[in-house]
């Protein structure tokens, strides 16, 4: 006969779900209610300034958005962001956590220099790269007035607009991401290197055989964050360029903001944002999948 237990006495199974309750109901209420909520929304006409109830428009708000050249700009421009600073930032953090896994006799101020740009708000350090990229005393210009005579206006063109904004995003993830990587350097065996050097492997040899395949776990892991933070991008145009000049540097992070923020319009903004999140997740569920082959 089979043996039952009262709640006071429960089976490892039924413990194991009474346990693992209060992480799915969060789950539930952080995550799957409001991606719900958002796609009710997304498939409503619904805007706050028309004093209209919500009217049910099936896929409309979609077609609105495929023929909106604007969202075809910002997300042109959120994609541009993502393939340029994405490999731009692995490879700084990659090249800082090797020089914070150096043998110095003190580490902790070169590791200190790691945490100060992940540490600061994005919008004070597009507020800072602002000023620094200013054209009449911006830092930026001032250095390059010694290589060259005319001043470059930054912010009046899309093209360096971009690039201002792109290279500090670089410096701001880059310090994540080499933290990341430290973090991996550390629990690499010092054994590893000393067979490798018996074998007459040299820096550079050890660095591919070695280092790196030990560290593609850790790289995987920061590239998730790094690449799924570049599709969400929003502070550092915002308080850069306010996504000009015209919408040369709009996100769709600020898309989605100026549409429901500024424009109330809650129906075709839960629109973009759902384009947003099915692209979040067909970024992640490809790293994934990377990650599952790998192991």
């Amino acid at each position: 006969m089979p043996v039952t237990r009262s709640w006071r006495d429960p089976t490892e199974a039924t413990l194991a779900k009474w346990l693992l309750a209060p992480a799915f109901l969060l789950l539930g209420l952080i995550v799957v209610y409001p991606v719900g909520r958002l796609l009710v929304t997304s498939v409503y006409e619904l805007s706050l300034t028309s004093g209209l109830p919500a009217k049910f428009v099936g896929l409309d708000n979609f077609a609105m958005m495929l023929d909106d050249p604007v969202f075809w700009t910002a997300l042109w421009n959120t994609l541009l962001i993502v393939v340029v600073t994405v490999p731009g930032s692995m490879l700084a953090g990659l090249a800082l956590a090797l020089v914070a896994n150096m043998p110095f006799r003190i580490r902790w101020p070169v590791r200190l220099a790691l945490l100060i740009p992940w540490a600061l708000p994005l919008a004070f350090v597009g507020t800072i790269a602002a000023w620094f990229f200013q054209s009449e005393y911006g830092v930026v210009n001032d250095v390059l007035r010694h290589v060259r005579d005319h001043k470059i206006i930054w912010f009046n063109s899309g093209t360096l607009s971009m690039m201002a904004v792109c290279l500090t995003i670089i410096w701001k993830a880059s310090s994540f991401v080499a933290l990341i990587l430290l973090a991996g350097l550390q629990t690499i065996p010092a054994e590893m290197y000393e067979a490798a050097e018996m074998d007459g492997a040299g820096r550079l040899r050890q660095f591919w055989s070695v280092t790196l395949p030990l560290l593609r776990p850790s790289i995987v892991v920061a590239m998730i964050f790094r690449t799924i933070t570049a599709l969400q991008t929003f502070d550092i145009p915002a308080t850069m360029t306010r996504g000009g000049p015209g919408n040369a540097t709009t996100t769709l992070a600020m898309y989605i903001h100026q549409t429901t923020v500024d424009f109330l319009d809650l129906g075709y903004g839960s629109t973009l944002a759902v384009a947003m999140f099915v692209i979040s997740m067909a970024v992640s569920v490809v790293y994934l999948k990377q990650i599952r082959t790998n192991t």
